[in-house]
């Protein structure tokens, strides 16, 4: 008699999903941006701060801690603008969830990125961003989401 367990194909892992939050931190008719580093994964695309969401944390909290590290600043979350899935080509999966911030504590300092700049919603589509963004890129500069 075989084991069940010997029987079973072995069936390949689905895409790691990453769950992630990412804030809108709009001044003036503006957004700011940052530029990935040279040698992280997906060198030198443009992104919205923000990062992934640990066990226990909600989306928001998981944001507020992330503009901490990431800025320096003492955001306050405001309501979810949009929520993305997207499957990348190399197998990656993310969850990301877009919210609105318009109010925050502290000077913005650069922690992380290779720059970060402040860009008017209708300039976002000239830069070249992470692919998990560019129809919320395009929605924005449309200005149907802020």
């Amino acid at each position: 008699m075989q084991d069940a367990a010997s029987n079973a194909s072995p069936r390949p892992a689905g895409p790691a999903l990453r769950f992630v939050a990412a804030a809108l931190i709009v001044r003036d008719g503006e957004v700011l941006i940052g530029q990935r580093r040279p040698n992280q994964p997906m060198a030198l695309l443009w992104e919205f701060p923000g990062g992934k969401i640990e066990a226990g944390e909600s989306p928001q909290q998981a944001l507020a801690r992330e503009l901490d590290e990431e800025l320096g600043i003492h955001a306050t979350v405001g309501p979810k603008v949009i929520h993305i899935r997207h499957n990348y080509r190399h197998g990656g999966a993310v969850d990301l969830q877009f919210f609105s911030v318009h109010e925050f504590e502290g000077e913005i300092q650069n922690h992380i990125y290779e720059q970060i700049k402040w860009v008017k919603l209708s300039d976002l589509p000239t830069y070249e961003f992470l692919a998990a963004d560019r129809g919320l890129i395009r929605d924005l500069a449309a200005g149907k989401l802020l």
